[in-house]
């Protein structure tokens, strides 16, 4: 049976989460992990089918071959290179994303 696709996260990406995590754990510890553990099942899921995510509604970033996956109130942006998701952006859903990209 295959392995399915890596998944690779950008340092930006990996940023994104951090900043995320310890904005939450100021006010809610036990939702911050849980948050974690929200991407981490969702994000899995692009290992078997890297396709699960939408087009962003962004000319730019469909020509660059963008997908976001959304989890939860946040947006996690990625690219599909040959056997590799790259994890390349986490955002809150409510912020303008096409100049972070």
């Amino acid at each position: 049976m295959s392995e399915g696709f890596k998944i690779q996260y950008l340092s930006t990406a990996e940023n994104d989460l951090d900043d995320i995590f310890d904005y939450i754990m100021k006010d809610n510890p036990s939702a911050a992990v849980s948050l974690l553990e929200k991407f981490d099942r969702s994000i899995s899921q692009l290992a078997v089918n890297p396709e699960i995510g939408a087009v962003p509604k962004d000319d730019r970033l469909e020509k660059l071959g963008y997908r976001m996956l959304i989890v939860g109130k946040y947006l996690v942006f990625y690219v599909v290179k040959a056997n590799t998701v790259q994890i390349r952006r986490i955002i809150h859903g409510a912020r303008q994303y096409s100049f972070l990209l």
